[in-house]
């Protein structure tokens, strides 16, 4: 399907004040339903036509969906919080700064203002072909229009291809998975909580989604631990361009260094694969460990092992092997 950049489709717009009137349109309206956040993805679709939802919900009246607030030991933040408030609250700077740095490098400033934490890590993939409107597994179709011998895949995955080879373009996911947070659910049967890594999802679970979110469900909050607050941090991100641009490969992780030793580690690495990728080999190789040079060579040489690279990205596990070194050796004792 050609993709027209024209006029948006019509829709009818729904904007409820509450939590719950939302839940009941997206469960009245099911798979017609749109939710609509900071709008930074989801007005390119609907521009470009290749989504027509029938119904948009706009949740930007639902106050109870904003804030960072203290919870026990931890802190809750809004989905609709956006990355600005993130990027710039006291709380997160305090505690959770991997996550501060993460939100500081998405997009622009003015992007950062509009743009919500839920809707960076709900938006869907940068892949052109799918986003061009091209019928791929995973808009339907039978074809990977990237994974083809003349394909352009400079920037898609190294690992768990499976038909697809998108990848997720959160700059803040990898942040929250390394920071351990639960995301906070909502549909009509209640509320459930979803670890940060098993919210994202890969082709092989369901080449639709990138998410454990379906039809009926709201994301309505993100909860980080006290767990991980104050640890050492590490975040940095590779684009083409330093502003307005999605990460080539990114890395965030979060450790505890007692003694001059590494107690506890969480890496995430995201750009690689269609969902972030936490890196449980990498982690169990650090503990215990002193912050060294070798250490640090030997966690980007772990971090890499089984990727395949595409025709025209094979240069993303150099990348990706060298960050995984940086944020080891990032850590000062």
């Amino acid at each position: 399907m050609a993709m027209i950049q024209d006029m948006m489709p019509t829709f009818e717009l729904f904007q409820p004040a509450s939590v719950a009137d939302a839940v009941a349109l997206l469960a009245k309206h099911g798979k017609d339903a749109w939710v609509l956040a900071g709008g930074m993805d989801s007005l390119d679709w609907f521009k470009d036509r290749v989504k027509r939802p029938r119904v948009v919900v706009d949740l930007s009246q639902i106050k109870e969906l904003r804030g960072i607030r203290q919870q026990g030991d931890g802190v809750e933040i809004g989905a609709m919080t956006t990355l600005t408030e993130v990027a710039t609250s006291s709380l997160i700077q305090s505690r959770y700064a991997l996550l501060a740095q993460a939100a500081r490098k998405v997009a622009t400033p003015q992007i950062r203002h509009q743009g919500t934490l839920g809707g960076n890590v709900a938006q869907d993939t940068r892949c052109w072909y799918y986003r061009g409107g091209m019928p791929c597994y995973r808009a339907g179709g039978n074809t990977c229009y990237a994974d083809t011998p003349t394909a352009m895949n400079r920037e898609h995955c190294l690992f768990e291809a499976d038909r697809c080879v998108a990848v997720s373009p959160s700059d803040t996911a990898p942040a929250l998975i390394a920071l351990d947070a639960r995301f906070v659910i909502r549909n009509a049967k209640g509320e459930r909580t979803v670890p940060a890594e098993e919210f994202f999802i890969g082709p092989k679970t369901d080449i639709t989604r990138m998410t454990v979110l379906r039809p009926g469900d709201l994301l309505t909050a993100i909860r980080i631990p006290g767990t991980w607050a104050g640890a050492r941090f590490y975040f940095e991100k590779v684009a083409d361009r330093e502003a307005w641009d999605f990460p080539l490969v990114n890395v965030a992780s979060a450790m505890i260094v007692d003694g001059g030793v590494i107690k506890q580690a969480r890496i995430a690495v995201g750009g690689v694969a269609a969902r972030p990728l936490r890196l449980k080999a990498v982690e169990d190789s650090l503990k215990g460990e002193k912050p060294s040079e070798d250490v640090a060579d030997l966690a980007g040489r772990t971090a890499i092992w089984g990727a395949k690279p595409l025709n025209y990205n094979h240069f993303k596990v150099l990348l990706m092997k060298n960050l995984v070194k940086r944020a080891v050796r990032g850590v000062k004792v």
